[in-house]
């Protein structure tokens, strides 16, 4: 993809994953907070919370991206030290998903079924890994002509741009 035609793309995908980050996530763990008894949302307000993060991360690359592109003055090495740390968490957060789940178990009388919002949580927990992946690993996101002439012709996903720019250390 051009310059042109990235710095385009951008200036709407930006605005829309900075809308999902700030509005969307929690205007629905808000929702169900209200809704839902708290002991049926740990798993689920879990899964919500670490996607809210990843995809304030997400956002924030694009914004930097784009004032990259745009010839906009960014610091790199502290941008590059935030996304690796960022990373580092992503794990960590991850690696709790287990305990929370035994956690809602716990509060559910190990029944899978006495909670509504179980497979919910389950959900957004599986979400919030494949957000990780797709931004730090492997691009899972094919929304573009360009993505699926790239699946077609080399039989696999591009890497992810984040993680392009973390080998090469700049955005």
């Amino acid at each position: 993809m051009s310059k042109a035609r990235l710095i385009k793309r951008l200036k709407w995908y930006y605005p829309i994953e900075k809308f999902h980050t700030y509005v969307t996530f929690p205007t629905l763990l808000l929702y169900l907070l209200f809704t839902n008894p708290v002991e049926n949302l740990i798993l689920l307000s879990y899964g919500l919370i670490v996607c809210i993060i990843i995809l304030y991360q997400g956002q924030l690359y694009w914004k930097l991206k784009l004032e990259r592109l745009t010839e906009k003055h960014i610091n790199q090495d502290a941008t590059i030290r935030f996304f690796k740390k960022s990373k580092w968490v992503n794990w960590l957060l991850i690696s709790c998903m287990l305990p929370v789940l035994l956690i809602q178990l716990y509060f559910q009388n190990w029944n899978f079924e006495s909670n509504d919002m179980f497979y919910w949580g389950i959900f957004a927990n599986v979400f919030a890994i494949l957000e990780h992946i797709n931004y730090y690993y492997i691009q899972l996101m094919i929304d573009n002509k360009y993505d699926v002439e790239y699946l077609f012709k080399n039989k696999k996903l591009k890497k992810a741009s984040l993680a392009k720019d973390l080998v090469e250390n700049k955005l």
